[in-house]
């Protein structure tokens, strides 16, 4: 049986580099988070990664892909960077640059090319499940494919 995904930027671009995903549905819940996905899919909130738009002092965008389960630290994050401070976006200007809603944001396809940070641990992980760019869709990929967004790994989670 095959299900219907939704063909969005993230699926696009997943397709594009030959990633193997699996995708997951579950129904959506506002302000439900990686904890009611992970519930709704049987999975460890561990697994489950979100993608979070910060903004440095300068005024630069970047991207922190967090374990679910997880907050990131924005003083260590900021000391990382070199920069004086780091704050997550506004839902709106997070959707303008990532061309997704909040909610939906996927690391791949985005807007703007903007620099995704990883955390390390996440790598640990045999297989991860990652918003595939719309509310109440993850893909299921192997965290080695992060690598392909040029993304760098950071130690800034709590």
């Amino acid at each position: 049986m095959s299900i219907d995904i939704p063909v969005t930027a993230a699926v696009r671009y997943l397709r594009e580099n030959n990633v193997t995903f699996v995708p997951h549905l579950y129904k959506y819940v506002e302000k439900g988070g990686t904890s009611e996905s992970a519930r709704q899919l049987g999975v460890p909130e561990h697994a489950v990664v979100k993608t979070l738009v910060f903004e440095t002092s300068d005024k630069n965008a970047l991207i922190v892909l967090m374990h679910g389960d997880k907050e990131v630290s924005t003083k260590n994050l900021a000391r990382h960077l070199g920069v004086k401070s780091v704050e997550p976006v506004t839902p709106d200007k997070a959707s303008k640059l990532t061309g997704y809603l909040v909610g939906g944001t996927s690391p791949f396809g985005t807007r703007t090319k903007l620099q995704v940070f990883v955390e390390k641990t996440i790598f640990e992980l045999d297989r991860i499940l990652i918003n595939g760019g719309k509310r109440g869709f993850l893909v299921e990929i192997v965290p080695e494919v992060l690598r392909s967004i040029d993304a760098r790994e950071v130690e800034v989670g709590i």
